[in-house]
C-alpha cells in the first residue's frame, strides 16, 4: 500500500509518499517563510494562494523521485486540522479530487497526531506507551500515548503556545520572521543569569502551561531597559532559559506520574537545541529514553501526514462524504484506528 500525504495547514506545503514495504520513499517541502517575512507573520490569504500554486507540482516531483505514477497511489491522507481554514481547504480539495479520480480512499489527518507520530519515521522509533511533549507555533500539549489514537492530554497551554511566545518575543526584540530560530541564535550571545524571568505555573501543582505572563515580563524589560545588542541577547537568553526550565519541570512531573519509560518531543519548537539539552538532562535523571524526529520533520511536513494517514487508512478508515476541514480540533477527540 502506498499513501500520498498532503500537508497545507499553515505556510508550508509538504508532500510525501509512504509505503508499508519500504517506509518513506519520497518527500518534498516548500516553505513560504520568505513571502511572509515582509509582514512579520503568516498572512492566511497569501498562504492559501501559494499552496494552490505548489501542491500539484510537488506531488509530481515526489512521484518522479519514487519512480511511480499517480495510478500507483493506493490512498491519500491530507491535513484536516487544526490550522488555517483556507490553507486546509486547499489540501482537502486536492486530496478529495485525486481520490475521486483514482477511485482510492481519502482520509483527513489530525495535524498534531501527525507531529506526535513523526519520530516513528526514524530508524529507531520509540515504543508505546510514551509521554509526548508537542510544542509548535499554535499548540503546546503534554500527552500520555498508549498507542495510535489512544491519547490522554495531561496538560496544555491556557493561553499562548510556546512557539507563539517565541515568535512574539522575537518580534519585540526586532528579529525577523520566523522568530524562533533567530531568537535561539541571539540567545547564544546572552550572558546566563544576567536577567531572570518567571517560570510560569511551576509553583503550583498540575501540568498546564501559561506563557502570556512571561511574554509580558519580556515586554516590560525591553521597554524599560537600554536598547543595545548585549541587552537584547540577555533578554533572549533569559526568555529561552525560562521556557526550557518550565518544560523541564512539567515533563519531570508528567514522567513521574505516568510511569512511562520513553519521552517523545515533537513540533517546531522541538528543534531548539537548548530545549533538547534541557529535556535530555531530565530524561537521564529520570532514567527514560528520549526521541525526536529529525530536524526536517520537526516543522510541518508531508512525511508525518503520510505516515499518520497510512496507519489509519490501512485499518480501513475513510472520510465520509462531505467531510469538512476542522481549523480547531482537540486531539483527545481522536479514536484508535478502526474506531476503538
Amino acid at each position: 500500500m502506498i499513501t500520498l500525504g498532503i500537508e497545507t495547514s499553515c505556510d508550508e506545503t509538504g508532500i510525501a509518499l509512504y509505503s508499508d514495504d519500504a517506509g518513506l520513499i519520497a518527500h518534498r517541502l516548500h516553505s513560504q517563510a520568505a513571502t511572509h517575512a515582509e509582514y512579520g507573520g503568516v498572512v492566511p490569504e497569501l498562504a492559501s494562494r501559494d499552496h494552490i500554486r505548489r501542491v500539484l507540482p510537488l506531488i509530481e516531483d515526489c512521484l518522479t523521485e519514487a519512480g511511480l505514477s499517480v495510478a500507483d497511489v493506493d490512498g491519500i491522507a491530507y491535513t484536516r486540522g487544526p490550522g488555517l481554514a483556507g490553507a486546509l481547504l486547499v489540501g482537502a480539495a486536492v486530496a478529495e479530487s485525486l481520490g475521486w479520480a483514482l477511485d482510492c480512499p481519502v482520509l483527513g489527518v489530525h495535524h498534531m497526531e501527525a507531529h506526535l507520530l513523526a519520530p516513528m519515521l526514524e530508524p529507531d522509533p520509540p515504543r508505546f506507551p510514551f509521554l509526548a511533549l508537542l510544542v509548535s507555533g499554535g499548540h503546546t500539549l503534554l500527552v500520555q500515548v498508549a498507542g495510535v489514537g489512544r491519547y490522554r492530554v495531561l496538560g496544555e497551554s491556557l493561553d499562548d503556545a510556546a512557539g507563539e511566545a517565541f515568535d512574539k518575543t522575537a518580534k519585540l526584540l526586532g528579529l525577523p520572521y520566523p522568530g524562533g530560530p533567530e531568537l535561539e541564535a541571539l540567545a547564544r550571545d546572552g550572558e546566563a543569569g544576567s536577567l531572570r524571568f518567571p517560570r510560569p505555573m511551576t509553583d503550583r501543582p498540575g501540568l498546564d502551561f501559561s506563557f502570556s505572563g512571561l511574554k509580558t515580563a519580556v515586554l516590560n524589560t525591553v521597554r524599560d531597559g537600554p536598547d543595545d545588542l548585549a541587552r537584547r541577547a540577555a533578554v533572549a537568553r533569559a526568555f529561552q532559559d525560562a521556557v526550557v526550565d518550565t518544560f523541564a519541570i512539567k515533563v519531570r512531573r508528567a514522567l513521574r506520574s505516568s510511569g512511562v519509560s520513553h519521552l517523545v518531543v515533537a513540533g517546531g519548537v522541538g528543534a531548539n537545541q537548548a530545549l533538547r539539552d534541557g529535556l535530555q538532562s531530565v530524561a537521564r535523571a529520570e532514567g527514560v529514553a528520549v526521541a525526536y524526529p529529525r530536524l526536517a520533520f520537526c516543522t510541518d511536513n508531508g512525511a508525518m501526514i503520510a505516515y499518520a494517514g497510512h496507519c489509519r487508512l490501512a485499518a480501513g478508515e475513510r472520510d465520509a462524504a462531505g467531510t469538512d476541514v476542522r481549523p480547531r480540533w482537540p486531539l483527545d477527540e481522536l479514536l484508535s484506528p478502526g474506531g476503538g
